[in-house]
């Protein structure tokens, strides 16, 4: 743990933005870990958040690369440091922001990894057939079914109250990052899916209840501290239904799903500001990315099927 008064430092700061800006946990937590850390190594040269100099945080930065850190993860301390510091400045804990002009590594942005229609198609078939238990089994095909219908984050997915979803409707209303909400539309399959899944998991509440159980107001309880399945259990989940869709598990991923969702839309003419609602970004430049996606396979279209390409 970090000095009380660097503690004291980070806890107000992620407090101060958790209130104004409505921060996501895990992105709190993400901040949190990255400034416990330069807490530490500032400790460790006699040195504090009062103290430390431009230089100071350059050699942290020195130290990440060392330590093999990726661009995207030094980018991200940098960040955290950055904005913390102008945090004290604002409350006059500090005179200058030393992080202020560096401007750090760098992000590389690749392009995201996704599946074909075809390869989607066998998850789908694999998830109603993997678990033994039939309950289980509906569980995942509702999970697979949504999430691929929706394109919503694995933290929105496994985190859904069960409320969004009665009646049968044909969009649901998801609470995204920093406590924004959007509205996504339902697929048949995906309605289908969620109304043999509910039958299930109502019997199972009901006969939880006469046992004395309180009954869980997620769609998908779990053991979980926050009552719902975890992000973990689910990321474990799709690597074994890629296993037995024959796809490596290494290339399958909830997010992965989530892009095949966006890449498959564009594919079949969406457009991308529709996408970008769906997803919940915030800027669509985060969403043109897919463009690039489609534009490596409508290349490799035309270099392959085109009448020219096979005469050459």
């Amino acid at each position: 743990m970090p000095a009380p008064e660097a503690e004291r430092w980070i806890s107000t700061f992620l407090a101060a933005r958790a209130a104004e800006l409505g921060a996501a946990r895990n992105t709190q937590l993400a901040y949190g870990r990255d400034l416990i850390d330069f807490a530490g190594w500032l400790e460790r040269r006699d040195l504090d958040f009062t103290t430390a100099a431009r230089g100071s945080v350059e050699d942290y930065l020195v130290h990440c690369d060392a330590q093999g850190l990726s661009k995207a993860t030094r980018a991200r301390r940098l960040s955290s440091i950055r904005q913390l510091y102008r945090f004290a400045v604002e409350e006059g804990w500090r005179a200058d922001n030393p992080a202020l002009r560096l401007t750090g590594p760098g992000r590389v942005q690749g392009l995201p990894k996704t599946l074909g229609e075809a390869e989607v198609t066998r998850l789908m078939e694999a998830a109603r057939t993997r678990a033994r238990n039939p309950a289980d089994r509906l569980r995942d095909t509702a999970l697979f079914e949504l999430l691929y219908a929706t394109g919503l984050r694995v933290s929105e997915l496994v985190g859904l109250p069960v409320a969004a979803v009665r009646g049968d409707p044909r969009m649901i209303l998801v609470k995204g990052k920093g406590g924004k909400e959007r509205m996504v539309p339902l697929s048949a399959p995906a309605r289908a899916a969620l109304a043999g899944w509910l039958a299930e998991r109502d019997a199972v509440e009901e006969a939880g209840r006469k046992a004395g159980r309180p009954p869980s107001r997620h769609l998908f309880p779990g053991e979980g501290r926050d009552g719902h399945l975890t992000r973990q259990y689910f990321h474990s989940l799709v690597k074994d239904v890629a296993v037995l869709a024959g796809i490596s598990p290494s290339l399958v991923t909830p997010h992965v799903l989530r892009h095949a969702f966006a890449t498959h839309l564009l594919a079949h003419g969406a457009d991308l500001r529709v996408i970008q609602t769906l997803l919940g970004h915030a800027d669509v430049g985060t969403t043109e990315i897919y463009t690039h996606v489609l534009d490596d396979r409508l290349k490799d279209l035309v270099l392959t099927k085109h009448p020219l390409a096979r005469k050459g």
